[in-house]
């Protein structure tokens, strides 16, 4: 292999899925200007040519990251890390870039293995930025951004409520649902599960068990965009640390999605077709319509559609139904395919065959801050909103506003302007101040709105 590249800076970006797009177009059209080459490594050697495309400030890599070998070569002949890959395969890369003393980037949330590294990254002065995507990421920028100005000025934070949701752009909603997945499926289904979303709300702690969450819903209103709900996210109480907020009154952070689709949701929640903790037998030759009949009670005539109805409680010509007809649940002859399944597998196979974004569909992210504080004996609030349409398939902007603050901080730490050590997210200023910045560049912008303090609606 030719390492003639090697006497430029070089960046090794591992993993080369849908997520990773917008941050390779963005570095590779950086690469001539920053000196930079790229090595793209991916366990599939197709995925990361293509990613390259025969550029030439780029290479195109096969890597196992099972393989130490493989990935130690990779890693010490790298001059900063960024690791693409599901967030439980981040560890081992991170603790070889202690090792050949190199930078780390990711976009997944520090975990406790990561987090126990801290000690060592400062102690050999590397940058291990994680959090630095959409959500965990643009989120910490844009909402520190505005805690530390209305602290700098005096005030005192009342409220702080935050919403983010990738959802279809409005040229692409074309089914019942307004949902089309811009993201991993499987996050899509387990969604809330693995405890009780937990909350502030004027100074007393509330608590939504799972098979609540999707009946608990707040309405948003962005202009030009409509209306949305939103749903409470499992744990917004480790932010009161993270963000600085320990005696704040209201502390709340939600997904948001089109109206209608939690109440929809929720008949799966009920149902038991989200349940991820055992496996349904035969599920290989199982047909959609007995995967439903699965979970309704046995009758010697009724159909599955009327034993369904029954049991939601809901009229033949009701929306709910006509949304459930639309996904095609109750087809005798589409096979589930897949072993050993649990429901929530199946589930996500159901909806992915409807749910799948098109070639020329486009995506959209909508996030949603607010801010409630007292100033000089006042009681204000800002509402800070960002709406981000995709371009297509590949191009989406749930991939931009992932990869695009990845990038960016890279770029960043390569040039010495982030330089604080350790094991990190971005709330500092010399992290979120030249990534926001740079973000309104690429149509990532905050619109922020000042207005008297309307303090906390939901749940009164």
């Amino acid at each position: 292999m030719c390492y003639i590249y090697l006497i430029m800076r070089t960046i090794l970006i591992i993993g080369a899925g849908r997520s990773a797009s917008s941050l390779i177009q963005y570095l590779l059209n950086k690469s001539e200007v920053e000196d930079l080459h790229l090595v793209i490594g991916d366990l599939s050697l197709a995925s990361a040519q293509k990613k390259v495309n025969n550029h030439p400030h780029a290479t195109a890599i096969a890597l196992d990251i099972f393989d130490k070998k493989q990935r130690n070569s990779a890693i010490q002949n790298a001059n900063i890390v960024i690791s693409m890959l599901p967030a439980h395969l981040h560890i081992e890369v991170a603790k070889d870039c202690i090792v050949y003393k190199k930078h780390l980037v990711t976009a997944s949330y520090i975990s406790e293995a990561m987090q126990e590294l801290d000690a060592l990254a400062k102690e050999n002065n590397l940058v291990f930025m994680n959090e630095v995507g959409l959500d965990p990421g643009i989120d910490h920028m844009s909402a520190m951004k505005i805690i530390n100005e209305i602290r700098e000025k005096g005030g005192k934070m009342l409220l702080f409520e935050s919403f983010c949701g990738g959802l279809v752009a409005p040229e692409s909603d074309t089914n019942l649902w307004n949902y089309k997945f811009t993201w991993a499926p499987r996050n899509v289904v387990l969604a809330g599960q693995g405890g009780a979303a937990k909350f502030i709300q004027e100074g007393t702690y509330k608590y939504i068990p799972y098979w609540n969450l999707f009946r608990r819903t707040e309405f948003l209103e962005v202009e030009g965009y409509g209306r949305f709900e939103a749903y409470s996210n499992r744990d917004s109480l480790k932010y009161l640390d993270i963000y600085g907020l320990k005696n704040i009154l209201t502390l709340y952070r939600g997904t948001i999605r089109r109206v209608g689709f939690s109440k929809a949701w929720n008949m799966f929640v009920q149902l038991g077709m989200t349940d991820d903790s055992y496996t349904m037998e035969d599920s290989e030759n199982m047909s959609y319509r007995e995967f439903v009949n699965s979970f309704l009670p046995y009758h010697p005539t009724d159909s599955v559609e009327s034993k369904m109805r029954l049991l939601l409680k809901m009229d033949q010509d009701d929306i709910m139904w006509d949304k459930l007809l639309e996904l095609d649940l109750f087809n005798r002859n589409k096979k589930v395919g897949l072993q050993h399944a649990t429901p929530a597998q199946i589930l996500e196979k159901i909806l992915t065959d409807s749910w799948t974004l098109q070639p020329e569909d486009k995506d959209m992210i909508v996030m949603y801050h607010k801010f409630g504080y007292e100033i000089n004996g006042k009681k204000l609030q800002i509402d800070s909103k960002m709406v981000c349409l995709g371009e297509n398939q590949i191009y989406t902007a749930m991939a931009k506003t992932v990869g695009l603050p990845v990038a960016m901080a890279t770029l960043l730490i390569l040039n010495g302007t982030i330089k604080t050590p350790g094991v990190q997210l971005p709330i500092l200023k010399e992290v979120y101040l030249p990534i926001l910045k740079e973000l309104e560049e690429y149509g990532v912008v905050f619109n922020e709105q000042s207005m008297p303090y309307l303090g906390y609606n939901p749940d009164k």
